[in-house]
C-alpha cells in the first residue's frame, strides 16, 4: 500500500503562483512513477503532469506546458507541482497519483494505482 498526502492548495489571484506537495509513504519512493491530475465538478479527472523514477522523463498536458513544473525529491519522498501564471481555468481539485509499473502513455487515470485525497486550488480573476 502507498499513502499519498497532498498539501499547498489555496486561493490565489490570476497570474499568481502556488506550489503543491505530495508526500508518499508505504513503499520505496524511488520505485514509484508519480503524476498530478486535476478535476472539476461534473468533469473527468484530467492529466496535468507526470515524472519518472529518476526525474529525467517528464510529461505535461498542453494546457499547462510552460507554466507548471513537476519535480521530485526522492530523499524526502515528495513530488512537487510548481504552478505559475495561474489562470481561472486552472481552478480544480488537484490529485497526486502513483504508479508501480511502467506506464503506456502516462496520462490516463487507469495507469496509476494509488491516489491522494486531493487539494483544492482556486484562481480568482
Amino acid at each position: 500500500q502507498v499513502q499519498l498526502v497532498e498539501s499547498g492548495g489555496g486561493l490565489v489571484q490570476a497570474g499568481g503562483s502556488l506550489r503543491l506537495s505530495c508526500a508518499a509513504s508505504g513503499r520505496p519512493f524511488g520505485s514509484l512513477r508519480m503524476a498530478w491530475f486535476r478535476q472539476t465538478p461534473g468533469k473527468e479527472r484530467e492529466f496535468v503532469a507526470a515524472i519518472n523514477w529518476t526525474g529525467d522523463r517528464i510529461y505535461y498536458a498542453d494546457s499547462v506546458k510552460g507554466r507548471f513544473t513537476i519535480s521530485r525529491d526522492n530523499a524526502k519522498n515528495t513530488v512537487y507541482l510548481q504552478m505559475s501564471s495561474l489562470k481561472p481555468e486552472d481552478t480544480a481539485g488537484y490529485y497526486c497519483a502513483a504508479g508501480t509499473t511502467f506506464g503506456r502513455t502516462w496520462q490516463t487515470v487507469d495507469e496509476y494505482d494509488y491516489w491522494g485525497q486531493g487539494t483544492q486550488v482556486t484562481v480568482s480573476a
